[in-house]
């Protein structure tokens, strides 16, 4: 009795030992795909930050266009 006692007791540490290695390597992929997508994001951001820079430089350029339209009309 004792035998089938310990025998069913290392089977279901035989099966937790599978899905906690099973959990181990699940959890290795999703760090491996959250490492992706944190370098996706800082992709995104860098883009983000060079078209904000693109548009205040337009701007800065259409500013000093109007000033001088203005200048040369005597608007101002």
């Amino acid at each position: 009795m004792t035998d089938d006692i310990e025998n069913l007791v290392l089977e279901h540490l035989r099966h937790i030992r599978g899905r906690v290695d099973q959990i181990a390597e699940d959890m290795g992929d999703l760090k491996h795909r959250m490492s992706g997508l944190e370098q996706a994001m800082n992709l995104v951001r860098r883009e983000i930050n060079l078209g904000e820079e693109t548009d205040a430089r337009q701007q800065i350029t259409l500013d000093k266009l109007a000033d001088r339209i203005e200048r040369r009309l005597e608007l101002s």
